[in-house]
């Protein structure tokens, strides 16, 4: 288990830090990431749970690629693309994974890939084209979280237990 864990990690930094070389390239503007944490949750969450969100916007802005991958996490039942400022909780505007069932146990790995082209928009992006999401990313005015839920009353009682949003990022 140990191991797994370790080549989880390794693989996930990697692709973290393959990602961040690749945006830090002059000119690229179409590499956007979100480290997620409990720190960047409002209110802060107490868990060792991370990931990383991974958004590439095609040259004719007609879509967006993602991928999101998180460790150490349990219950998984959504994630999220928010309008929002840092500290600041927003509205929904593009589902990424879910809605799963609460009580799912520990994930580690890739929660979703895909594809975003606009139609899937919601909130205050709703009937919006794809280039409303994309201004908004740019301009760091959005984030990423995911949400878990154990399935037992009460709710936030800890790691695996955070309807609301148990590690967030914002969209860099």
């Amino acid at each position: 288990m140990f191991f797994r864990s370790l080549i989880v990690r390794r693989a996930f930094f990697t692709i973290l830090l393959t990602v961040a070389c690749a945006s830090a390239q002059a000119g690229d503007n179409n590499n956007h990431i979100a480290i997620l944490s409990g720190d960047g949750e409002v209110p802060p969450r107490d868990t060792r749970a991370r990931g990383v969100a991974i958004f590439h916007i095609s040259p004719d802005a007609l879509s967006i690629k993602y991928i999101l991958i998180a460790s150490n996490i349990n219950n998984v039942t959504a994630a999220h693309i928010h309008v929002g400022q840092p500290g600041a909780i927003g509205p929904v505007v593009q589902f990424l994974a879910g809605d799963f069932p609460p009580g799912g146990g520990r994930t580690d790995g890739v929660l979703a890939k895909g594809t975003i082209d606009g139609t899937g928009l919601r909130g205050p992006l709703t009937g919006m084209p794809l280039s409303a999401l994309i201004t908004e990313i740019k301009a760091g005015n959005t984030y990423v979280n995911v949400h878990t839920n154990d399935g037992v009353a009460p709710i936030n009682t800890g790691p695996g237990d955070f309807p609301g949003g148990e590690i967030r990022g914002q969209v860099r």
